[in-house]
This record gives structure tokens, sequence and C-alpha cells, in this order.
């Protein structure tokens, strides 16, 4: 295989914090590598210093000669200035340059000689099909506004911007940091079959283990300051990672007993020593250090002391919901049973949340009921997260709750010990929370609602920004979770392994129950699938007249896409006002903290409203 870069002697650290030392590997052609990590130990740092974007303290990183990295960062930059179209064409790729070139020249009305050489040159370099793989990879991330500013893009639109850019720019090289961030399960699912291709080499950070395991076949596990490697795909990391753990258990334990012995020679010696004694000592120093390593925690050793369901949980009695004359779902009805561990899946704009806050009582039904048992204490994770107090430290964080907590059979535990048991080490305890890593963050804001004891989890995304570490440790966690448990999240390897049975959101407004984890539901929807293609074989007199096409599109439908622009406009402009008051920069502190929650809400409605927009798009072409 071809080398195309070498990674020697890499190390970085910020402060008094080491990331990684002496890191030594190398990625060639067609290699498919994963790099895994916990939070906070340097994995988008070393992908910044393998793009260029940072450098290493020692070390260097070789590139063959003429190798074209691409790089998607978690924030990627793209001049604001530009429409969708121009950003993605503003490549590297010579094909680039030259469809740039043909294009302004059919424009211009150029001379035939010159337009003769730009189409021969097109055909030489067999660039007539970027246009229709550029609009297929558009249409698969759903960016069809190609005249939109860039400047006026969700977080998660400009992500997808940036990848479609990556994808169509073919480098040789791609590292990809945490790719399948805001993207849905049909994006997911295609992007996996996308860089399966053989001749696509890349490194990347992600925490969706179904995407690694079906893309990559070697993994890199940066833990501590070292580097471990394994030839295979997720499943082979998985069982080589515990036989590696088990033998440094066992070493470790091995080099405690010995250092009990070497422990009581060091008291007995007297101070004048020979050279023998000397080299003993040195020995013993080197076990010392063996004897010490701190294995990696694999569990949340918390018992939550929650308080016991009664018979009467959750009951939903013909619920309907709905806004601006847009019905969500109409006539939901299923009651809550002890031990019901839920996922929850649907289209964005299809009303997960709202459903989530029908059932915790936060929002009214326009229809039916919703009756909450009175033992019912919830514990809510939503996707925005905890605003922290500004300059609060971890420990106050958890103080400001409780400084003791109470667990099971009567015991109870200070804050400082409830930290250490949810991996956070003591030296991050008085860490300021602006200084933790974004995976840190949402692991702290989760121990806040475990630590309240709740018998009712709703975990809304609780997946994003989370290492693989921490995903293990808190499915380990849920599998002993004695209470109730929904669940939305985009990460399929999560839900498998935590529900029990799904509700999907159809575009219908209809929720539709599947026993099962998530692999389950996708094989009764495939089986569905199979069932209607071979229902529709069969003629029907009714069949002849196009009613279910028209049927679908709604009154509601038609109002949607005529009124959506309107107010995706005026949300825009109200973001802009606000960004513009920014730079400004006379904002007392407590209206910064506002203003930037409503920019949030904002983006997050515009985003929303821009996926309806789409979805009544594609039933009119279907129609």
């Amino acid at each position: 295989m071809i080398n195309y870069v070498s990674i020697e002697g890499l190390s970085k650290s910020y402060g008094v914090k080491t990331l990684f030392t002496d890191l030594n590997f190398g990625i060639s052609q067609g290699q498919k590598i994963a790099l895994i990590a916990k939070n906070g130990t340097g994995k988008t740092t070393l992908l910044k210093i393998l793009s260029g974007k940072e450098s290493p303290d020692q070390g260097q990183v070789t590139f063959r000669k003429g190798i074209r990295v691409g790089f998607l960062e978690q924030e990627p930059e793209i001049d604001p200035n530009l429409e969708v179209g121009e950003a993605i064409f503003s490549g590297s790729n010579p094909l680039f340059k030259l469809l740039r070139n043909y294009e302004a020249a059919l424009e211009n009305q150029t001379d035939s000689d010159e337009l003769s050489r730009l189409m021969s040159e097109m055909d030489r370099l067999q660039a007539w099909d970027l246009e229709s793989r550029s609009q297929e990879t558009l249409s698969k991330l759903k960016l069809t506004k190609l005249k939109q500013k860039v400047g006026n893009l969700s977080g998660g639109q400009k992500r997808r911007l940036a990848l479609a850019q990556l994808l169509l720019d073919t480098p040789d090289l791609l590292i990809l940091d945490e790719p399948t961030n805001h993207l849905d399960l049909d994006m997911i699912e295609w992007l996996e079959v996308y860089l399966q291709q053989a001749n696509i080499t890349l490194f990347m950070v992600t925490h969706d283990r179904y995407f690694l395991d079906r893309v990559c076949n070697e993994i890199l596990e940066l833990e501590g300051t070292e580097l471990y490697k394994y030839k295979g795909n997720y499943g082979y990391f998985l069982e080589k990672r515990q036989e590696r753990l088990e033998n440094e258990a066992a070493t470790v334990h091995k080099a405690k007993n010995l250092m009990r012995k070497e422990l009581d020679w060091m008291r007995r010696q007297p101070k004048a020593r020979g050279t023998k004694s000397k080299a003993r000592i040195d020995a013993f120093h080197d076990l010392k250090a063996t004897a010490s390593k701190k294995l990696g925690s694999e569990e949340i050793d918390l018992e939550i002391n929650i308080e016991r369901l009664g018979s009467k949980i959750i009951e939903l009695h013909k619920v309907k919901k709905g806004y601006d004359d847009q019905v969500l779902f109409d006539g939901f009805t299923y009651n809550v049973k002890k031990g019901d561990r839920i996922g929850l899946v649907g289209p964005n704009g299809s009303g997960k949340s709202t459903l989530l806050g029908l059932i915790t009582g936060k929002v009214e039904p326009d229809g039916g009921k919703v009756v909450i048992g009175d033992t019912v204490q919830f514990g809510y994770y939503t996707q925005k997260g905890l605003s922290f107090k500004e300059g609060a430290r971890v420990i106050e964080v958890v103080k400001e709750i409780a400084e003791v907590i109470p667990l099971t059979k009567g015991r109870k535990i200070t804050a400082s010990q409830l930290l250490e048991r949810f991996l956070f080490d003591k030296e991050k305890h008085y860490q300021h929370v602006s200084t933790l890593s974004g995976g840190e963050k949402k692991r702290l804001y989760l121990l806040t609602i475990l630590m309240k004891n709740p018998n009712f989890l709703i975990l809304d995304e609780p997946t994003n920004d989370l290492d693989i570490m921490t995903l293990q440790v808190l499915e380990s966690f849920l599998d002993q979770y004695p209470g109730c448990l929904i669940i939305v999240s985009h990460d399929r390897f999560f839900m498998d392994r935590t529900i029990g049975e799904l509700w999907a959101i159809e575009p219908s407004g209809n929720i539709k129950p599947y026993p099962g984890n998530y692999t389950d539901y996708l094989d009764a929807k495939e089986l569905e699938s199979k069932e209607e293609t071979k229902h529709q074989e069969v003629p029907k007199p009714k069949k002849s007249e196009p009613k279910p096409r028209s049927v679908k599109l709604s009154y509601n439908d038609k109002k949607d896409f005529e009124e959506l622009p309107k107010k995706i406009q005026k949300l825009e402009k109200e973001k802009e006002k606000i960004e513009a008051e920014f730079l400004k920069g006379d904002l007392p502190p407590d209206e910064i903290q506002v203003k930037s929650k409503r920019v949030q809400e904002v983006i997050d409605e515009i985003e929303e409203m821009e996926m309806r927009w789409l979805e009544i798009s594609e039933k009119i072409d279907q129609q």
C-alpha cells in the first residue's frame, strides 16, 4: 500500500495538561481508520494537527508529495457571503475550477475556440458527471436552496454543506470529526455506503458505533497518553480491548503484591547504599509506577435511590396535538407500564419534542388527555442542556443541588465522591465548567439529572458529543436502571442496547408502536414495504386513480408551503438583528445569556421549518 502520511514522535500539551506523547502511526491508501478516546483527551486536537490547523509541541507529520487532504471540522468555517451553490464549488479540486471556467465561458459568450478547448478538457478529465454527483449529494444531505446565503444557514446546515463540499472535492485523504452529527438516519446510511468505497482513504472520530463498524477497518485507541492499535472493525476492537484491560489488571495486581515486599526492604535499608542496592531502588520506583497505574472504569457506580412507581404511571387517551393548523398526531392512546423502555423516532418536525412535552405535562393537548401518576418523578435530559452559571466550577454545580446524596439501603455519598463515581477525576472537581469538553459538559448535565433520583427518565438525543467510552458506561448504567425510560436518538447502536419498544411518528401523524429494538423496527418496516409492494401488484379498480398521492397534500400542507418561506424570512431577520446587537459589544451579561438562548431557538425553528417545507416539496414532486 502507498503511504499517504507518517506521524512520528507526536506530543501535545496545554498548560500543565498533557494530551498525548510520542505518538507514532501512519495512514496508507485505502485505509479507513477511526480514533477512539475519552472526551477531553485530545481527539480533535490530533485531527487539527494532521490537517495542519495546529502544530505539535514535538514530532512531525510528513505527507506524501502531492497528497490532497480534506478536513471536516465540528464548526466549519465557510465564507458567509457566498451562496450555497457557490460554496459547494469553492474547493481546491481542479475540476471545480474547470467547471467554473466553462460556465463563465458560456455565460460571457466566449469565442468558440476557447469554448471548444474547455469542452475538450471537460471530456479529458471526465468532468461532465460532476454536476449530477453534486445534485445527488445535495439531495441526500437535504441542501436544495442553492441561492441561500451561507451566513443564513443554521449550524447543522453548515455542517452538511461542509460535508457536501468535502465529498465533491474528492481529496486523497478525508479527515472527519464526528461526520454523523446533524445527520438524520437516512443521511447516515447513505454516507456509510459512500465511504465504504475502496478508493476512499479516511481518518475519523465518531461516536456512532454502527457507522464505525461498517466503515472502518482499523481502530486507534488513545488512552492516557498512549496509543493502542487494532487491525479490525469495532467488534474486533471490543474483543481485543477487553483482553488488554484484563492483562493490564493482572499486571497491576502482580506489581502491587511485589511492591509490598520491596517497600518493606526499602524501609529497612541504611542511608548509605551500595551499587546493587541503588539498582534495586531504581527497579522499585519502576515497579511503583506500574502498581499505581490507574485502570479505566467501565461502569458508573451510582445506586440511585428512586421512589417506587405506583400502578398508574402515564396514561395517554386519544391525544391530539398540532400547531398552526398542522396536526402532528391525533388519537394516540397508550398506557405506560412499569419497566417500559421506549425509543421514539420520526423525521425532523414530526413532533418528537412536543410528544415528550405532553408526556411530562409541560405541553397541553388539543384533544384527549394525559394522566400522570402521583408517584412519577421525571428526569428530563433535553438537547439544549443545562445553563451553567458563568465562572462555575464542576463541584459547585453538584453542590448547588445537594452536598450529600442518599443512596440505597440508607447510605449516603458526598458531592465529591459522586463526581468520582461519574468518571470525573479529582483534578477536574475545581475546574471551571467552561473549560470542559462538550462531552464532559453533557456528562455533568446528565449527573445533575440522575442525582435527583428520578423514576421516569426521558433522554432527548443523549449521545450527541459523548465519546464511545462514556456511551458504554451510560448503557451499562441504563441496563440496571429500575425505572421507566423514553429515549430519542439517532444512535442506532445505543437504541438497540437500551430499548424494548419503539414508537414511530409517521408522516400521516399516526404514532405506531413496534415491539423490540431499533433493528427489529427496521426489519418490521422492510417487511411492511415488501407486503405493500406485493399488495400494489394485485390490480384493483380504484388503483387507476392517483388518490393516494393527492390525499397526502392536505390543506395544512398547502398552507404551510405558502406561509413557511415568509416565517423563515422573518426569523432570519430576527437572527440578524440579535447578532448585530452582539457585535456592538455593549449588552449586559444577563441579557447576553437571554439573547444567546433566543438565537439558538431561532436557528432550531428555522431548520425545523425548512425541513417541513422540503417534505411538502417532495410530496408535490411525487404528484
